[in-house]
């Protein structure tokens, strides 16, 4: 069973906590396993919003799949100790994915994780966490930043997005939608503001003909889904189908699933993949048609997104 492992810092946010255990608390609820712990240098841990936190002062033993996840806090206060900074570098050594949240990006800076990579925190912070950590390239317009198993988000509830898309990677959207809607999170930023998924954004009507529909391509987008058996699934006629899913999504049946195929294919190739294996896993039949769909979705450069708000 994987292991979400959070390292709390003395004046903690609470939502920095929060929101992202809620996100995989709410995954293990629909049956897909975490154990969720508490570690700290102290057994008791001061937040801002006043409301004590109970740790271990312990780490467990920690594999691959586990994540480390360091909530922001609001300075100032006492930064982790070398000790506990070797956990997250051997945690990221082993395989195993380090992320934070706001201020949180100050211990993985301390660390060394961020030498050399991506990363982001919220706007308030970016300029100390740039010159504290001159080897880091702090992406300034960003929800979240992802860099070799490095995962940074800007804060509050950008967490929360940072962990749906944590589950997004492991889980795929379908599993992700689940959590959000579990959540009543209607909406999923992706790393840059602008970028909404359509997986969540589509999922804020409340047509539950058209949420059977979407429930079907989300399981089975890689696969070609002829319009006769949505409408099977639904249980109407075709051209009754597609006008209740485009009233209520803004899109047909295809778009949606070009969407979901795009969104996940841009996952794997955050994580690695060639644009050929990306295609092949979502579905296409070559890499030609997923090209052609990112050059008509990447935004131009000039182009700036939406700044953070908390």
């Amino acid at each position: 069973m994987p292991r979400v492992v959070f390292l709390l810092i003395p004046r903690v946010h609470l939502l920095d906590v929060a929101g992202p255990a809620q996100v995989f608390s709410t995954a293990d609820d629909l049956g897909h396993p975490y154990t969720l712990t508490y570690v700290a240098e102290d057994d008791e841990v001061a937040t801002v919003q006043g409301l004590p936190l109970r740790a271990e002062t312990g780490w467990p033993a920690l594999t691959p799949d586990d994540l480390v996840i360091v909530p922001g806090w609001r300075g100032p206060t006492r930064p982790a100790s070398q000790k506990t900074l070797r956990h997250l570098r051997e945690h990221h050594a082993s395989g195993g994915t380090v992320a934070s949240v706001c201020a949180g990006a100050d211990a993985l800076g301390r660390a060394g994780l961020l030498d050399g990579r991506r990363c982001t925190t919220h706007h308030a912070v970016q300029d100390e966490l740039a010159r504290l950590h001159p080897r880091a390239t702090v992406v300034r317009d960003a929800l979240y930043v992802e860099d070799d198993r490095i995962v940074t988000s800007a804060g509050v509830a950008s967490g929360t997005d940072m962990a749906l898309h944590l589950v997004t990677t492991r889980h795929g959207p379908y599993v992700a939608g689940q959590v959000a809607r579990a959540m009543l999170v209607h909406t999923h930023r992706d790393g840059t503001a602008e970028q909404v998924s359509p997986l969540l954004r589509r999922r804020s009507h409340v047509d539950e003909t058209v949420h059977r529909v979407q429930d079907l391509i989300e399981v089975r987008f890689t696969e070609r889904l002829p319009l006769s058996l949505l409408a099977e699934a639904a249980g109407c006629s075709e051209r009754t189908v597609t006008r209740l899913f485009s009233r209520a999504t803004g899109l047909t049946p295809l778009a949606y699933q070009t969407a979901l195929r795009l969104e996940r294919a841009e996952h794997l190739l955050g994580r690695g993949a060639t644009v050929e294996t990306a295609a092949r896993a979502v579905g296409f039949a070559d890499a030609r048609m997923l090209r052609r769909l990112r050059a008509r979705t990447t935004p131009s450069a000039g182009r700036r997104s939406v700044g953070f708000r908390r």
